[in-house]
């Protein structure tokens, strides 16, 4: 009998020692998934959350320039030691939509962070921003550039400038230079960016008394404009202006050509990219875009940045990459000052912040937490981006 119940005591530890260990290796699996953070910081350290395009239509127009740009600010900043200790990223994927945004946000508040870097849309960072706000924890998406998702709270920042600052400052020049009296729009009509970007351009045009003869509408993914670039093409108008995510620009000025808009009909895109204008070829001559940055731009620390983001990565940054870049040399500056992995001592810290010198200009924010500083109006000369003057 004792025998027996010895027996049945080892068997049941056996049982007993399996099941953890199955336990535990399922979660070590967890663990050692690809793109799943760690959750424990080593002392002395600062861990920063990056809520990014890892996979889906967004990876390569835009994802991948923003993780360089992350990647050069957070090396030179842990290299000179700015920001009194070291930083480092815990990258979630939200896989180009607003739902995998909302679920990084909130793998990365359970994890403990104090800031979120990201997400890049203004769609996502919509619908993400709440979460972050709700939970005190900092968020500053480093594109998006819809109005008023900074305002959705006090946590919230953005180091883009918002369509309120571009489109009137772009349209206010391009009209005086080129005085067009008449135009056409083409918006995404699925994305929060494309639509009050097309909102924007049209409020701005009639504030200038420009008629908009057409405005056209397409949806994220689609692959063929034709249809409403013939339609546009037969209205003659003067300008094109295009709201656009970056998979669609390139198709977008290619088929327009080809559907007979004559190259002294410009398009004006927003946030064009040299990635754009290669993927369109002869297309993209003459086009405009507003934006915040510019390679040629002698900014503080600007060709410095341009020369070393060459020499790691093998090609010139984008605008994508340098507000990226822009955005967590912000918000290392309100770490510094801050002198804390407190969310609310770096929200306080980040909305003090004024005239900090980075590579788009002096940098400060409005009281809505946006970014301020001068835009920049680029156009395709030769198959280069240059200044527009």
């Amino acid at each position: 009998m004792i025998e027996r119940r010895f027996n049945m005591f080892w068997l049941l530890l056996f049982f007993v020692v399996l099941i953890v260990g199955f336990g535990a290796c399922d979660q070590t699996g967890q663990l050692l998934l690809p793109g799943t953070p760690e959750t424990e910081a080593p002392d002395g350290e600062i861990s920063v959350g990056v809520v990014r395009s890892v996979t889906g239509r967004y990876a390569a127009s835009s994802g991948d320039s923003i993780q360089h740009g992350l990647e050069l600010a957070l090396e030179e900043i842990n290299r000179s030691q700015r920001s009194g200790r070291q930083i480092r990223f815990i990258v979630v994927d939200d896989q180009s939509t607003v739902e995998g945004a909302i679920e990084a946000y909130n793998k990365l508040i359970q994890d403990g962070v104090p800031a979120i870097l990201g997400p890049a849309t203004s769609s996502q960072t919509e619908a993400a921003y709440p979460v972050a706000q709700a939970h005190g924890v900092v968020a500053m998406s480093p594109t998006s550039t819809a109005r008023g998702l900074s305002a959705l709270g006090d946590y919230l920042f953005r180091a883009a400038l918002t369509t309120d600052v571009v489109i009137p400052s772009g349209i206010e020049t391009t009209h005086a230079k080129l005085g067009y009296r008449t135009a056409a729009t083409l918006y995404d009509d699925t994305d929060v960016f494309s639509t009050d970007s097309d909102l924007a351009v049209r409020e701005s045009l009639t504030a200038k008394g420009v008629e908009v003869l057409i405005t056209e509408t397409f949806r994220g993914g689609d692959a063929d404009f034709t249809a409403q670039l013939t339609r546009i093409e037969e209205t003659k108008p003067d300008v094109i202006f295009v709201s656009a995510q970056a998979p669609e620009k390139p198709g977008i000025l290619t088929q327009g050509r080809q559907a007979g808009i004559p190259v002294s009909v410009p398009f004006i895109v927003r946030t064009l990219t040299m990635s754009n204008v290669e993927a369109a070829g002869d297309a993209a001559e003459g086009t405009i875009t507003f934006v915040g940055w510019a390679s040629t731009a002698d900014t503080p620390g600007n060709q410095a940045f341009v020369q070393n983001y060459s020499d790691k990565y093998g090609e010139v940054p984008d605008n994508y990459a340098a507000r990226a870049y822009v955005a967590f040399n912000v918000l290392a500056a309100a770490i510094t000052t801050a002198e804390s992995a407190d969310s609310t001592a770096i929200r306080d810290a980040l909305a003090n912040i004024t005239n900090l010198d980075t590579v788009v200009g002096k940098f400060s924010f409005n009281a809505d937490g946006d970014a301020v500083y001068e835009p920049k109006i680029l156009i395709v000369e030769n198959g280069e981006l240059q200044i527009f003057e």
